[in-house]
């Protein structure tokens, strides 16, 4: 695979016929310092590195940039183990609170109707404690 080339097209502003460039922004690491820095690069066929940003070596190297993916409600369930330890932090994410219940009672066939859905979004966002 080689390196993404910008992408040239055309912008969709009714019938103009006006080419559009998109300038590809790369990440790349430091050898030297570790640091992790975004660069716009305005010439990616060009094989210079650029220099890093916080301690000024080129001992770069390009890396594949993070990003993410939604994952449905349904998806995170199936993908769920219950048995396996997770992390503390696991929980700090408000989508994880009321998964362990609802996939054990996936798991045992039982429907714990919508009202077990209300209270679990309660919980989540944290209006739970409006009805105490």
């Amino acid at each position: 695979m080689g390196v993404p080339q910008p992408h040239q097209g055309w912008d969709s502003l009714g019938d103009s016929q006006k080419q559009v460039q998109t300038m590809p922004i790369y990440e790349y690491r430091c050898e030297r310092c570790g640091r992790l820095t975004s660069q716009l690069v305005l010439k990616p066929a060009e094989t210079t590195l650029p220099a890093c940003r916080a301690c000024g070596s080129r001992q770069t190297r390009r890396v594949l940039s993070a990003f993410a993916y939604h994952r449905s409600e349904a998806s995170r369930l199936a993908e769920f183990d219950p048995n396996r330890s997770n992390h503390p932090d696991f929980y700090k994410d408000s989508r994880n609170v009321g998964l362990w219940a609802k996939k054990r009672a996936q798991d045992m066939g039982v429907d714990l109707g919508p009202s077990f859905d209300e209270t679990v979004e309660k919980a989540r966002t944290g209006k739970i404690l409006d009805d105490v």
